[in-house]
This record gives structure tokens, C-alpha cells and sequence, in this order.
């Protein structure tokens, strides 16, 4: 094995994984809009997280007009693409990883840094997976 493929492997395994963003069946199997409560026990009590697949991780950032395009920048260099706002102050940003809780922490504190250094504060954070299919259900 070449030092490329290794490479991509290494980057494959730490969270750059396909899931297609616009599945309908899509649903938040994790969330926190608290900044005193940690990754770690929010995913602990997530009971629809399947923490060995992707996960579509979204970050909600309310900033002002004028730093929106600035904001979103940034966050494309990091592998975030903007979603339509939920609310017209609303900028939800998001990327596909597998989701643990370091990884979130790590994203959340620097999504937190971004919404400040642009006027802005970071609303919270929601993890969304395919919806678990019950036993016998057909694909």
C-alpha cells in the first residue's frame, strides 16, 4: 500500500464519510442548545444514535446580515455547507462524520469561535441519521 492510499484511508476513518444530506429519511437522533451541557452527554443519551455511521452533524449560528457570506467561508474550508435557515435569522451549517464526542466538542467550540469573531453567537448543535427501521420493515 502507497503512502496516498494510506492516507486516504486515515481520512476516511476519521469521519469523512458518504451520507447524502437531502435523504428524506433523515430525523435528529442527538441535540444540544445548552452550552453548559457536554457532547459527551448528549450523545450519551441518544437513543437513536448509531455511533459507527455518519451522521449529518448541523450547527446553528445566529449572525448578523452583513457577516453571513464571511461566515460561510470559513466554515466550507472546514467541509461545512450552508442549509436553508430554519428562521430568517438562522445560518445552519453542516457536514457529514461519524459523530463522537470529542469530534463534536472540538466542532462545536470552534463554531462558537466563528459565530463570535463575526458579531454572532452559536444557538446549538443537532445530529441527524437515518431513521432506524424497525424489524421486518422493507427498505
Amino acid at each position: 500500500m502507497n503512502a496516498k492510499s494510506r492516507w486516504l484511508r486515515r481520512f476516511r476513518r476519521a469521519g469523512a464519510t458518504e451520507l447524502d444530506t437531502g435523504r428524506g429519511d433523515l430525523v435528529v437522533v442527538a441535540s444540544s442548545f445548552d452550552d453548559a451541557e457536554a457532547c459527551s452527554t448528549v450523545l450519551g443519551r441518544a437513543e437513536n444514535w448509531t455511533a459507527d455511521q455518519p451522521a449529518v452533524l448541523r450547527h446553528h449560528l445566529r449572525v448578523p446580515a452583513e457577516q453571513v457570506n464571511a461566515v460561510q467561508i470559513i466554515a466550507e474550508q472546514e467541509g461545512y455547507e450552508t442549509v436553508s435557515p430554519d428562521a430568517a435569522d438562522t445560518l445552519i451549517l453542516q457536514r457529514v462524520r461519524v459523530l463522537d464526542a470529542m469530534h463534536c466538542a472540538q466542532d462545536h467550540s470552534r463554531m462558537v469561535a466563528l459565530a463570535h469573531r463575526h458579531d454572532g453567537q452559536a444557538l446549538g448543535w443537532d445530529a441527524l441519521q437515518p431513521a432506524a427501521r424497525q424489524p421486518g420493515e422493507k427498505k
